[in-house]
């Protein structure tokens, strides 16, 4: 769910008028019940200071005072019925005010109007009472609704934004350099295939939360989650002067958590899981991304493409960082290998490095030591591309393995960073990652749950 989606659903539609003030007296945002009543367009509030739209008629003191008494004392609740003189008419307004809060901070004052001209108008005195109960439960319900959702939805830096500046839900985007961090599950889609829809999203949202955690303290925004996958931004919407540093480090983190992640699962009888991180810095275009209907606070760009392409090359428990990440990092690192790449749309090759500590933070990355076996394995596989895989098998046999990797010889043609899926008893999805001898090095991304009867009893029948 996306910020459009929360405000159509919560503020556009609402019947009661919304006005958001910021802190600095100026009008952030009015929805459209509050164009009707003010009898005011959008255009000719927003941007503008509350004293200077509204201060015009000497008829609307009242509600001038209510909305000023809640600025000068905030920690009581305000609420009062007032006329409102538009110009042509004067209504009865029925006025809350609250403040939509950031945690302990204040960040912006919401006012609630109710347009109650004709329940002041009803005779009956009773009926009009209820009516005005029922309003103010609606009001404190749906109150308590716009000050939880943003936060839960919208990282802290977006709400401010959206609330601190008159053009906050506008369309457009600016330039930055910045740097994208993008992190992948190994597998995931088959772990999905085999288990029990509950216990799958059990065990995600409990891994997406723990990853979650260490991105916002590390000052990342998370932009969105793709399935199992993560796409966070360190340099926006508050500027980072150590952001390619500050994405790494968060990086080392994400893998260092893995382990509690993979016990936490272990303890709830669910699968080990393993994640890529791929990360690169860059000039690209962030802001709100879409149509007046449907937008979304995102970031584009030939860099962000290209995070995507280095976190796919990576396998389970490996952080890839680009060269201009690289670059923009003083603090050491710790690197394990460096692997030339020639990912789509590039001109040149990258020299990716693969990071296992920066500064006084690392990881243990496993080591894939293949054992050569006494007799080969017969083994047939399919060639796995972006969008397709392949229906014809080809054959090819391993002379070593473990629970995590083989060597694999074959007459067919393989690149490094291809993605292959064997049968044994389930499939069993392999990333080649080198020449090794005669064959190719492949590290298991995902392991059916009969891989170890099918690698028992194939080794059995070729001693």
């Amino acid at each position: 769910m996306d910020k459009e989606l929360i405000r159509e659903s919560v503020i556009r539609d609402m019947s009661e008028g919304v006005m958001t003030i910021g802190l600095d007296g100026v009008i952030a945002s009015v929805n459209p019940a509050a164009e009707t009543i003010l009898d005011r367009s959008a255009g000719k509030l927003v941007g503008k200071r509350f004293a200077s739209a509204f201060f015009e008629y000497e008829e609307n003191d009242a509600f001038n005072q209510t909305v000023l008494d809640a600025i000068y004392a905030p920690d009581a609740s305000h609420e009062n019925y007032v006329p409102f003189f538009t110009g042509t008419a004067t209504k009865q307004l029925h006025v809350t005010t609250s403040f939509l809060h950031n945690g302990a901070e204040r960040v912006a004052l919401i006012a609630v109007l109710s347009d109650i001209s004709e329940l002041v108008e009803l005779r009956d005195a009773v009926k009009a009472m209820e009516r005005i109960k029922a309003l103010n439960a609606q009001l404190e319900l749906r109150n308590k609704l716009l000050s939880e959702t943003f936060g839960r939805f919208l990282s802290d830096e977006i709400v401010r934004q959206l609330l601190d500046t008159p053009d906050g839900l506008a369309l457009g985007g600016k330039k930055r350099t910045l740097s994208i961090l993008m992190s992948d599950l190994r597998g995931f889609t088959a772990l999905s295939e085999r288990m029990a829809p509950g216990d799958l999203i059990s065990m995600l949202n409990h891994y997406l939360g723990e990853m979650t955690e260490i991105i916002e303290n590390n000052g990342g925004t998370i932009i969105e989650f793709i399935g199992d996958g993560i796409m966070a931004l360190f340099g926006a919407p508050i500027p980072m002067e150590t952001h390619a540093a500050d994405a790494v480090r968060t990086a080392v983190e994400m893998q260092r958590r893995m382990e509690e992640v993979n016990r936490w699962n272990e303890g709830h009888g669910f699968p080990v899981l393993q994640m890529g991180i791929g990360i690169n810095t860059g000039e690209v275009i962030v802001g709100n991304i879409g149509s007046e209907k449907r937008t979304k606070y995102g970031v584009v760009g030939s860099h962000v493409n290209l995070a995507g392409r280095i976190e796919s090359y990576t396998v389970g428990g490996e952080i890839l960082i680009s060269p201009k990440t690289r670059a923009e990092i003083s603090e050491k690192l710790e690197i394990a290998e460096e692997r030339k790449v020639m990912p789509k749309g590039v001109v040149e090759p990258l020299t990716l490095a693969s990071v296992t500590g920066i500064g006084e933070r690392s990881f243990r990355k496993e080591q894939d030591v293949p054992i050569p076996l006494e007799k080969p394995i017969p083994v047939q596989f399919l060639k796995i591309h972006e969008k397709h895989i392949d229906t014809l098998p080809n054959p090819g046999i391993l002379t070593a393995l473990s629970d995590t990797g083989a060597v694999l010889e074959t007459e067919v043609r393989l690149k490094p960073y291809e993605n292959l899926e064997l049968e044994a008893e389930g499939k069993l999805l392999c990333k080649v990652l080198s020449r090794q001898g005669g064959g190719w090095l492949l590290r298991f991304t995902s392991v059916p749950e009969g891989f170890r009867h099918w690698r028992d009893k194939a080794a059995s029948i070729t001693s």
